[in-house]
């Protein structure tokens, strides 16, 4: 058995990753009030029209919540559950400083590419699978979405 006996000490991230969680319409509202009465945070944006290209399904629009709490930030995506392959595997999402230099780098590792470069909300997004099956989106630019 191992026993911490001192705070760990550490420098605090750069960025702070995403939740990305995704929800059916019917549940959005409950959703929402659960998690920011849990974790005190507040609704940044709610975009009823965001573009859907984001998750796989151009041309159509969904509605994204961005929330950004003491725990965190979290990305709820609002859908029908239809979402195309590689959609609903990932749950948290990274902010890197060039979305094209990791991506390179992550290919260099091993990882796949399986969506993207996409451009929406102010960001360039890509979903990844690591090696051992991992899948995150990786983005940069806005920390979280804005309507």
């Amino acid at each position: 058995m191992y026993w911490h006996t001192t705070a760990p000490s550490y420098r605090p991230l750069a960025t702070v990753p995403e939740n990305r969680v995704y929800v059916p319409a019917d549940a959005a509202g409950a959703f929402t009030r659960s998690c920011l009465a849990f974790t005190g945070g507040s609704v940044v944006s709610d975009d009823r029209k965001a573009d859907a290209g984001e998750i796989g399904l151009s041309g159509r629009t969904y509605r994204r919540i961005s929330i950004s709490s003491p725990f965190g930030n979290t990305l709820v995506m609002v859908t029908d559950g239809h979402l195309p392959y590689p959609f609903g595997r990932e749950v948290t999402g990274y902010r890197v400083t060039r979305l094209t230099d990791t991506l390179a780098k992550a290919k260099s590792a091993g990882a796949t590419v399986l969506w993207g470069p996409h451009r929406a909300a102010g960001r360039n997004s890509a979903l990844v699978r690591f090696p051992g099956g991992y899948v995150a989106e990786i983005h940069d630019g806005a920390e979280t979405p804005t309507a």
